[in-house]
């Protein structure tokens, strides 16, 4: 399994589509057997091609901060999953979440064509 963190100085960025990078981690029996870091291509997260990019590469879920229904959708509609609500140091998200005790907050970005993102925690 592959899973996905949207990052920013070795934590989770809290949103979504600014992140620095993406840092993806192959898991194979509740064990990292590899890690490799994806550069964040230009444009906020659901208005890039990083789904397709993500897709292609084989990763299965995005843990990640804050974000909004449409990257969300876009991310669901190339078969990744998305846990939303995660923060902190991505080697500790990872094993909160390697350990069951993460799951979605339920909460995204809010905000109006033109207007800046309002999101929780931000």
């Amino acid at each position: 399994m592959k899973l996905a963190m949207p990052t920013r100085d070795g934590e989770i960025d809290s949103h979504f589509g600014h992140c620095e990078y993406y840092t993806i981690f192959t898991i194979e029996n509740k064990k990292v057997v590899n890690r490799e870091n994806l550069p964040s291509p230009m444009g906020c997260g659901c208005k890039s091609n990083i789904s397709s990019i993500l897709q292609d590469m084989g990763v299965e879920l995005m843990l990640a901060g804050n974000m909004g229904e449409g990257a969300k959708m876009v991310l669901e509609g190339h078969k990744i999953q998305v846990i939303r609500g995660c923060s902190g140091a991505i080697d500790e998200v990872l094993q909160e979440y390697l350990q069951g005790r993460i799951s979605d907050s339920g909460q995204g970005c809010h905000h109006e064509e033109g207007e800046q993102h309002q999101c929780p925690n931000h």
